[in-house]
């Protein structure tokens, strides 16, 4: 009984360790990676006057993809580094000399490799695209808002990627002189407006531009002759359309797991192979966590570190982890191409566990 409350503390006192090392270095790279992201949002929001508010929660909502994305290799550092640690200090040492095998000697590393991968889940299968999808509503939203204050005179300013407008002049109140607008917005009927006056009106469902003696000129589809409509004055809206026309552009990676196995029927083929990759993909990722532990554990437990030997063994572990990362990567590029390559999606994410995990057993228990 003292024996297995002596292992069970060991396990806590390591476990402790990776827990810490875990927590620091991922706050410390997700900082890092949310600072570097959130530069492109940072010169709209001061700009144009928005509020902090709106800067912190559009940044935040993109925190849940960046811990989905670093844990595995947060993981694959915190247990290298502590186990390495634990081995400079003479502590592996000792606990082999108590008869513990390298199985025994993992199994702190591989519970937390457990936890991560659950939680990989969670992020992998509800919180990214949740957070991902109000991100795009929301970002939307603020690029309607703000899509008046980017009127610039003497500029063609594209305040959407279907309309783009010209003014000559602008006063500080908000009215314009000399207005031309080129809306796209309708596929079959591109329109082009001019006005020589108008004002710019802040809505609930995005800008408005009131115009004032000007003039509709669109080609007619059936005809193919150019219809002119005057009119003393006329409301446009400038707010950008929600959806679009043609084949279904959504981003697979905002898309409900239920969906994505059942993509829409007029879906092309390109975009129907990438809704499939990311099924597969969300459904794998999170289990890479656990091969990347394994092959730390394989590095750090394979004999006593010496002065010779220990480096070539991390420089190894290092340099297979970011082979395995590029290999992820480009296997989930093939099969967004091409269906038929999907299962190497779960042998990339299944066969380094297996591996390293044969591999951490037969090197068995070292002398001390």
């Amino acid at each position: 009984m003292q024996a297995l409350s002596f292992l069970n503390r060991l396990d806590r006192y390591v476990l402790g360790q990776l827990l810490l090392a875990l927590v620091l270095v991922t706050i410390g790279l997700v900082a890092l990676i949310w600072l570097t992201q959130s530069l492109r949002f940072i010169q709209i929001i001061v700009s144009h006057g928005l509020s902090p508010f709106v800067f912190v929660k559009l940044t935040a909502l993109l925190v849940p993809d960046f811990l989905g994305t670093i844990l595995p290799i947060t993981s694959f550092i915190v247990v290298l580094f502590v186990y390495v640690r634990l081995a400079g200090d003479r502590e592996l040492t000792i606990m082999r000399g108590l008869g513990l095998s390298n199985a025994r000697l993992a199994r702190p590393a591989l519970m937390l490799a457990a936890a991560v991968t659950l939680f990989g889940y969670v992020l992998s299968l509800a919180a990214v695209p949740w957070s991902l999808s109000i991100f795009r509503d929301y970002q939307y939203e603020i690029r309607n808002q703000i899509a008046a204050f980017l009127l610039d005179p003497g500029v063609f300013t594209q305040v959407s990627h279907d309309v783009t407008v010209y003014v000559q002049s602008r006063n500080s109140n908000g009215s314009l002189k000399g207005i031309i607008i080129e809306d796209d917005r309708d596929p079959g009927a591109p329109a082009t407006i001019l006005a020589r006056s108008g004002a710019l009106i802040a809505t609930s469902k995005g800008p408005m531009v009131v115009l004032e003696d000007g003039s509709r000129q669109q080609i007619d589809p059936k005809t193919g002759q150019l219809d002119l409509l005057t009119f003393q004055r006329n409301t446009l809206s400038l707010a950008e359309t929600a959806h679009h026309g043609g084949p279904i552009s959504t981003d697979p990676a905002e898309v409900p797991l239920s969906k994505l196995f059942h993509p829409p029927t007029n879906m092309s083929y390109g975009d129907h192979a990438k809704w499939l990759m990311e099924a597969q993909r969300r459904l794998s990722a999170p289990l890479a966590t656990l091969g990347y532990t394994l092959v730390a554990l394989v590095a750090a437990l394979g004999g006593g570190f010496r002065r010779h030997g220990g480096l070539a063994r991390i420089i190894g572990a290092v340099g297979t982890v970011t082979a395995l990362v590029a290999l992820g990567l480009g296997v989930c590029n093939l099969a967004a191409r091409n269906t038929a390559l999907l299962p190497l999606i779960w042998v990339w994410a299944l066969t380094p566990t297996g591996i390293a995990l044969a591999l951490l057993l037969r090197q068995g228990a070292p002398r001390a």
